[in-house]
């Protein structure tokens, strides 16, 4: 079972930005893809922000297309989420895990959640 440890959320204002890390236990972080999800408050489901394959694709929703970039260090077993020019609507609490099936917008996950870390954009 592979483990996430996601940091680097905070309170920020509306244009700011933020760097988001999530490290993973195990092996073989570099052979399978990656993503960031996000669970606005009040709803129930996590929604996929961005993913990134085993050989550095990527994909975003386009809610943050444009905005965020997603990348990773497997040297590290890091992945990084860099969010720039944040709005109101992005706050939420984000998620990393690996996700299951080669769909970019799947839902599905492998592993269990991890903590998660809170990013609020607010003045």
């Amino acid at each position: 079972q592979v483990q996430f440890v996601e940091s680097g959320g905070d309170l920020v204002q509306p244009g700011g930005s933020l760097r988001l890390s999530c490290t993973a236990s195990g092996r073989a972080f570099n052979m399978y893809d990656m993503a960031w999800y996000r669970q606005a408050p009040g709803k129930k489901q996590r929604e996929l922000v961005a993913r990134i394959s085993a050989g550095d694709s990527t994909y975003y929703a386009d809610s943050v297309k444009g905005r965020f970039t997603i990348s990773r260090n497997n040297a590290k077993n890091t992945m990084y989420l860099q969010m720039n020019s944040l709005k109101p609507e992005d706050t939420a609490v984000y998620y990393c895990n690996r996700p299951l099936g080669s769909a970019p917008l799947a839902s599905a996950v492998v592993y269990s959640w991890g903590q998660g870390t809170q990013v609020t954009v607010s003045s």
